[in-house]
């Protein structure tokens, strides 16, 4: 008798634990929340974005960086928001250059050689939110990487340039969307 009255007060505790949680899933519902795992704060009227050519005005040019800093920025922006990529101008339009590419020594050593590199890129960059013109401008990105000097810079300018350039998009693309 006494199991049985534990059984019939679990299922009681059960049911009025139910009971009290209904209404809270009514009142959950009807609530939407808005979140973004990028961080990207985009004004809600942008829902389009375009990314014009950048061209290398650098006085030493790499061939290819031209077209590989345009394309990872779009593809930054198709990937981290979900604004329609248009080849005209966009809501949230993006044109630059290249304008430095270059290594200069940073560090000297004992003998006065130089010990450590520095291999330095920068982007000028044109963002015209025509949404929100506030949130435009018009600024200079530029990164760097250091390397050693007993390296030739043809050794190691593909993966720093690959690198710098990942962190040049990650700058561009936080001014323009992330507003933290």
């Amino acid at each position: 008798m006494i199991l049985n009255h534990n059984i019939e007060m679990t299922f009681k505790v059960r049911r009025l634990f139910i009971v009290s949680l209904f209404p809270v899933f009514v009142l959950l519902s009807g609530c939407s929340v808005k979140y973004s795992f990028s961080g990207a704060s985009i004004s809600a009227g942008v829902k389009t974005f375009s990314v014009q050519y950048f061209q290398n005005r650098a006085p030493l040019v790499q061939p290819g960086l031209s077209q590989y800093i345009t394309t990872e920025l779009m593809d930054k922006c198709k990937s981290q928001t979900s604004l329609k990529f248009v080849t005209s101008v966009g809501d949230a339009s993006f044109e630059g250059e290249i304008i430095e590419y270059y290594t200069r020594p940073t560090t000297v050593a004992a003998d006065a050689q130089a010990a450590v590199n520095r291999f330095t890129i920068t982007v000028r960059v044109k963002f015209t939110n025509v949404v929100d013109p506030d949130n435009s401008f018009d600024t200079r990105f530029s990164r760097y990487a250091d390397y050693s000097s007993s390296l030739d810079l043809s050794a190691v300018e593909q993966d720093l340039s690959k690198k710098i350039v990942e962190e040049i998009i990650e700058d561009i693309f936080n001014a323009a969307f992330v507003n933290w």
